[in-house]
């Protein structure tokens, strides 16, 4: 386990950055590194690059302070990706992370490919957030730096009710409460709470979903014009695959909607034995065992046809 401080020993320049289209994980370890390296040494020229985060994750600490890449022209000494798989899945941050002089990676994704120069991976802990924290010395965790880890953890665990959530998870989860945060604020903020559009498009894709495979398989997709009617785009989404996979008997939901190029992106979720991850590798994709993410260029039915017959398969294993 590489604490942070020893990874930076040394470096002036640190880059910082989480994957494409972030979510609370990617948001809150991003920034928990941020300001756990600036509340260390302020002499640091660090800087954080994510694309636009959710509005929900602005009460963050420094969440003002998060750069578009393309600002930044002077190679990096050290480059941070956190809950990161692949290099592509850092988007235009990539590049500075390939000009950077040393690479470091903290990722608990199954699909990591080992594409730092040093990959800090671990696929069993719940969140990056997580892993982060471990890597910090609990004397210097801030209430601020808590608010990051405890968002990210919280969002990645589904308030701490998914399989990965282990013991070790709830006793970071307590020593982060005992900071001061106020955490019922939190789960409510990042969690729970939603627009009026996103609860509307929330019941249309429950009503529209099907149930395959004898009930154990769950299937939805949203069309562009779907989403134009109920005025939502694709940030508003976040939650549907795990409503669906709340429903009784069903095993894996499977969630797509239509992007602006055409192409379906698609969400996974598991409640049994089957991966996920690797399912979603036969689309260019990957995550968890329990938990994954894909792009397709098929059509809605062909991609159902194709993903309904891996999970069956993946079943009947």
């Amino acid at each position: 386990m590489t604490d942070i401080l020893d990874i930076c020993k040394g470096k002036k320049r640190i880059g910082i950055a989480g994957h494409v289209r972030p979510d609370g994980d990617s948001v809150g370890s991003a920034l928990a590194v941020y300001n756990y390296l600036l509340n260390y040494d302020t002499t640091l020229d660090l800087h954080v690059f994510l694309q636009e985060i959710p509005s929900i994750f602005s009460f963050l600490t420094n969440s003002d302070k998060i750069e578009e890449p393309g600002s930044v022209q002077k190679p990096f000494d050290l480059f941070i990706a956190v809950d990161c798989g692949d290099i592509n899945r850092l988007g235009p941050a990539g590049a500075y992370f390939k000009e950077a002089k040393e690479t470091f990676c903290i990722d608990h994704h199954l699909s990591n490919d080992d594409f730092a120069d040093v990959n800090d991976v671990e696929a069993e802990k719940s969140s990056a957030c997580e892993m982060v924290f471990d890597r910090m010395k609990p004397e210097l965790i801030t209430k601020e730096i808590a608010e990051c880890l405890y968002t990210g953890i919280v969002t990645d665990t589904g308030v701490f009710q998914y399989s990965s959530t282990s013991s070790h998870t709830m006793k970071v989860g307590g020593f982060l409460m005992d900071t001061g945060i106020d955490y019922p604020y939190i789960v409510d903020h990042v969690f729970y709470e939603k627009t009026f559009a996103q609860q509307k498009i929330l019941g249309y894709a429950l009503s529209k979903a099907e149930l395959l495979l004898d009930g154990k398989v769950i299937f939805c997709h949203i069309s562009r014009h779907e989403m134009k009617e109920y005025g939502v785009e694709p940030k508003h989404l976040e939650g549907i695959v795990a409503s669906l996979r709340s429903t009784r008997g069903v095993e894996v939901a499977v969630f797509c909607y239509d992007t602006i190029d055409n192409a379906l992106k698609g969400s996974l979720r598991a409640s049994n034995d089957v991966n996920v991850a690797e399912i979603a590798s036969h689309f260019h994709g990957g995550g968890h065992a329990k938990a994954a993410g894909l792009l397709s260029n098929l059509s809605p039915n062909k991609f159902k046809e194709e993903i309904v017959s891996l999970i069956d398969e993946a079943m009947n294993k």
